[in-house]
Order: structure tokens, then sequence, then C-alpha cells
């Protein structure tokens, strides 16, 4: 199905991210971890891309055998930095041709290492282009793009961010999904500023639980620097060791997500980080077995 479908369907979605296995032995592995999600009944699922694209062939991969192997809806990330038009829409028919129809189209960054990086001229500038190009020549798909609560970092102005927002919105997005945060403060104000611009798509929250001290830090690295509430750092030096650690993350996740569920979000994704463990004790925590029962 088409996540826009499911989003008309279902009172709140629920998803989950992965990302591409690194190495072939590793794939079998989270294979096995997103069978162990899937009693849950998620929505959908979606498979990240490599800053440059420099994982696109283990993306399209697992995305393939998700679907072969799964009847669950796969969404593909797909990112345009460095990426001419041409392999662009190659992509795009690859993954038309296996039948995958619903796409997350990013900008996305070059690769750390490529420190005298040059946008192809024939390339895309901005995710609106590339959401623009897919609406175009591939009308069927279905397509998402990123949405940042606690701002984004390359865009200092607040306003102007919800500007570019909306002109993913306007080239044809059907949906956003929001970088993680920690206080659903940020993403009520968020909503509510993306309402008065005009953008009336659904709004999916990004929900990532904290495990370790240093996936903490990680997490503000990968965000961009993530606000992270001063009752949740103090709670964290309380907990000390990691076991404590992962428990303080899957409380402070769970309470996110009962009370987005209790204001009537319209969709609920979970970075999973390729681990089932702190996806399905949250569930565990809220007392559900899969999601039918949280819609």
């Amino acid at each position: 199905m088409l996540v826009k479908d499911l989003l008309e369907k279902q009172k709140t979605t629920f998803s989950f991210e992965f990302f591409p296995p690194n190495k072939d032995a590793i794939a079998d592995r989270l294979l096995e971890t997103i069978s162990n999600l899937m009693p849950l009944s998620p929505s959908y699922v979606s498979v990240t891309y490599g800053a440059g694209g420099t994982t696109r062939s283990r993306t399209h991969d697992l995305i393939v055998r998700i679907k072969e192997q799964t009847d669950i809806t796969v969404v593909s990330h797909l990112t345009c930095v460095g990426s001419t038009r041409s392999e662009i829409h190659t992509i795009l028919e690859k993954y038309q041709q296996a039948g995958i129809r619903n796409i997350l189209a990013l900008r996305g960054d070059p690769p750390k290492d490529l420190t005298d990086f040059v946008e192809p001229a024939d390339g895309f500038a901005y995710a609106a282009d590339l959401v623009a190009y897919i609406k175009k020549h591939f009308p069927e798909m279905c397509v998402g793009v990123a949405g940042f609560p606690e701002g984004h970092p390359g865009t200092p102005n607040r306003l102007q961010e919800l500007d570019y927002l909306k002109q993913k919105v306007d080239a044809g997005a059907d949906y956003i999904v929001t970088q993680l945060f920690f206080d659903n403060r940020d993403y009520y104000d968020y909503c509510e500023r993306c309402e008065f611009a005009g953008i009336k798509v659904p709004n999916i929250a990004g929900i990532m639980p904290v495990s370790t001290k240093s996936g903490l830090i990680r997490i503000a690295e990968l965000a961009g620097g993530a606000r992270i509430p001063a009752r949740l750092l103090r709670a964290v030096e309380r907990a000390g060791d990691n076991e404590y650690i992962e428990k303080v993350g899957t409380h402070w996740a769970t309470e996110q997500v009962r009370d987005l569920i209790d204001n009537g979000v319209r969709g609920i994704q979970f970075f999973t980080l390729n681990s089932s463990q702190a996806t399905l004790n949250i569930y565990n925590s809220l007392g559900v077995k899969n999601s039918r029962q949280l819609r």
C-alpha cells in the first residue's frame, strides 16, 4: 500500500526505520530483527540511505528482500546530493520494476571524506526539486519528506526553514517524517507553525529511545544538535550503567508515545538502530501486543 493511503485509513500509523548493514553477514541478522518486530503489526517499515548514496546498493537489496520475504509495506529513503538526474531516474525505475512505490525524498549530506565536494551541474539542488521530479516522472509513487521540530542545522532562520518545508509539500510531498526529538512540546509547537504556514499534510513523529550514555551523545550528533531536556540528562546520570540507562530511555520514550497518541498524532516512527529490543520494550511498557491496539 501507499503510505498516504495508510495515513487516511488508520487513526495513527506506527512504523520502524532500519539502516542497511555494511556487511552481508549482518544482513541476515537484520532480517531476523525485522521478523521479531513484525508481530507488532507496524503500518510500514523504512530503510535509510547513506551520505552521498554510499549505501545505495545495500539499501535497494534490503528493500527488495523485505518486500519479497514479508507482506509489510516498505519505504526507501532516497538522497539526491551528488547524484545526476539520470542516476536518480535509473534508481527510481529499478524501484518501480521491483514494485516499490513509497519513497522518502531527501537532499542528504555529501560523504564526510569529500572536502572538495561539488554538486553535479545536472543534479538536484534541493529536496523539493527531487520531490517534483518524482511526481512528474513517477506520479504513482507516494513521497515523504523530512521535517525538523527543533530546526534544521543548516537553516538557522526558523521562518525560512518552514518556507523550505512548504516548498517540498507544494512540490507534491504526501507526508512528513520528523527528525527525532525528546520533548513533545517541541513537536506540538512545530506542528502549529506548520499549520500557520499552510502545511496540511500529516506530520509523523520520530522517536528514538536512549539505551546508553554514549548513544545519547551520538543521537545528539546525528540529529544535528538535538535538544536533550535537563530531566532526561539527570535521569541518565542517576542511572549510572547502561542496563539502567536503557530502562530510563524506554520509560522516557514510552511516555512520549503515550502522550502523542493521547493528543491525536497522525503517525509515530521508531528509529530502531537495527535493534528490536528497545521498540519491543516500549510496546511492553504500554501494555500492548501490537500496533492495532494503539490505533
